[in-house]
């Protein structure tokens, strides 16, 4: 599947056939496109959890939204480290990790994969939440869920001429 495949393929699953496995190679793919993202002055001011088992049932207990790991083979847990980021490039962590988090998504679609992004921040308590159930010091930006998919929901995305101005210079702007 190329890009223009994947980016159209991909879709938010929250129904999965239970027990099927993600092989760990798979899983590494996703990782290695997550971490192949662009992030400011190249800092790469994140950390990736994989969850599994009793572990991600801890996640599913504490993320008021993601009833979806229920069935889903794993979770992986996007988190942040702010604290890597300084000068020009702080504070730009949440767009950095954001990045990540398509390329992952992405990265499972192409493999056949669903996935699903359940977010962590802003929301501070459910951020901590999270935290403690993987207890780690690093913020947890996103909890994705990822398995065989048991849906195919229609795409819902879209273009939408009216949401693009062209500024094509000496004053001339068209919609479209």
């Amino acid at each position: 599947m190329d890009c223009t495949q994947a980016i159209r393929a991909r879709r938010s699953i929250r129904k999965y056939k239970p027990g099927a496995p993600v092989p760990e190679e798979a899983v590494k793919l996703m990782l290695e496109a997550a971490m192949m993202a662009p992030s400011t002055c190249n800092i790469r001011p994140w950390e990736f959890f994989v969850a599994e088992g009793s572990a991600k049932d801890k996640l599913h207990a504490v993320h008021p939204y993601a009833g979806m790991l229920e069935t889903a083979s794993l979770a992986i847990v996007v988190c942040a480290r702010p604290e890597d980021q300084s000068g020009k490039a702080a504070g730009f962590w949440p767009l950095d990790c954001g990045a990540a988090v398509e390329n992952l998504l992405l990265q499972a679609a192409a493999l056949g994969y669903g996935a699903c992004w359940c977010g962590c921040w802003p929301r501070e308590a459910r951020a901590a939440d999270v935290q403690k159930a993987l207890g780690v010091q690093s913020v947890p930006v996103a909890l994705i869920a990822v398995g065989v998919p048991d849906e195919d929901p229609p795409a819902r995305g879209f273009y939408d001429p009216e949401r693009v101005t062209w500024l094509r210079g000496e004053g001339g702007t068209a919609r479209g």
